[in-house]
């Protein structure tokens, strides 16, 4: 993460050792701009940190200086088949353009769009996507990673030659282990940020799981630097798995850290139905904590007392821990809530 270049997408910088940003995408109609603008305000609400809109048509392209003017979010133009709306979103004060180097056109349509990102500081990702390479790569290396990673390499050197280097750059695949792949080709080869994500990955359960394997273990890896979970899904959903991703390895945190046991015939209590209340009633709180919420003394005492607040339960009772250290011993049906209330106390103390 720290050995690639950086680029701005308006107000949120991408790469160089940046916070790895949040995106999704808009399912609204772009021309809709009041539907539009209702759904990037959710967006933005859920931590979406960079937002694409589609741009098929004159209408949409025309639609995202309104959209601009009505929110706060840098707006990426996604664009196919037709360099003239890149160019008119440009115009329209765009912050990003992404275009498919399989389907956008001959070179002087692709450095008509540079010319014009350039003259206003503006990046361009190449989005490569496996099922839309040129035909001559595909008659050459197939339907493979290698092949994604050549049509992006093929992309740079067609920006660079018209002396375009604000470039960001992703190649997605619908499979989890050639996407892995892909990305890892693509960051021995060029040092420009990489968008992640695993593309036409399905619907939420499904989906999620394949996200966070290829851009976990990308991550993981040192590579990476943006990411959109894409899931056939309300994009509030996209930008919560994004958040749980990156908190669960570690490189940002947005809340609560909920740690629980796995379920065993040791336990003595209603553990899915307990851990499922703490958490809902804690998904407000953003201060980075960890909470524990256990079923028995085996896992219990001890990983409580690691968590900066958490809960062991025995039948019929359970211990409360603070930093450590056992605060109380009270009845189970209290013990949720006493939780609860001691977290709050104390985040709003320190706020």
């Amino acid at each position: 993460m720290k050995n690639s270049k950086q680029i701005a997408v308006g107000n949120v910088l991408v790469g160089g050792g940046a916070p790895i940003a949040i995106q999704s995408m808009t399912t609204t109609k772009t021309s809709d701009v009041a539907a539009t603008v209702r759904q990037i305000d959710r967006l933005t609400m859920a931590g979406c940190e960079i937002i694409r809109v589609a741009v098929p048509d004159k209408a949409s392209a025309l639609a995202i200086e309104q959209i601009k003017a009505d929110t706060t979010i840098p707006i990426v133009a996604d664009i196919h088949f037709d360099h003239t709306l890149a160019l008119l979103a440009i115009e329209r004060g765009v912050d990003k353009i992404r275009i498919n180097p399989g389907n956008i056109g001959n070179a002087q349509k692709v450095r008509a769009v540079a010319d014009a990102a350039k003259a206003r500081n503006i990046p361009i990702r190449i989005g490569v996507n496996g099922g839309s390479l040129e035909p001559d790569i595909v008659q050459a290396h197939g339907h493979t990673p290698m092949a994604m990673a050549e049509s992006a390499l093929r992309h740079i050197a067609l920006l660079n030659r018209w002396d375009f280097d604000n470039i960001c750059l992703s190649v997605k695949s619908s499979t989890v282990a050639d996407t892995i792949r892909a990305y890892r080709l693509l960051r021995e080869r060029t040092s420009y940020p990489l968008h992640l994500g695993v593309t036409e990955a399905g619907t939420s359960y499904m989906g999620t799981i394949k996200n966070a394997i290829a851009i976990g273990s990308l991550l993981l890896d040192g590579i990476g630097d943006t990411l959109r979970v894409s899931l056939t899904d309300d994009p509030v959903e996209e930008i919560r798995a994004a958040r749980a991703i990156l908190q669960a390895i570690g490189l940002r945190q947005f809340g609560i850290n909920l740690v629980s046991c796995p379920m065993c015939g040791r336990c003595e209590i209603d553990l899915i139905t307990l851990a499922k209340e703490v958490e809902q009633k804690l998904a407000p709180i953003t201060v980075p904590i960890t909470v524990a919420v256990m079923g028995c003394a085996v896992n219990g005492p001890g990983e409580a007392k690691a968590a900066d607040y958490g809960i062991a339960c025995g039948k019929g009772e359970g211990l409360l821990f603070c930093k450590g250290q056992i605060s109380h011993k009270m009845p189970l049906e209290n013990l949720a809530d006493a939780l609860v209330d001691l977290i709050k106390k104390d985040v709003m103390s320190t706020t």
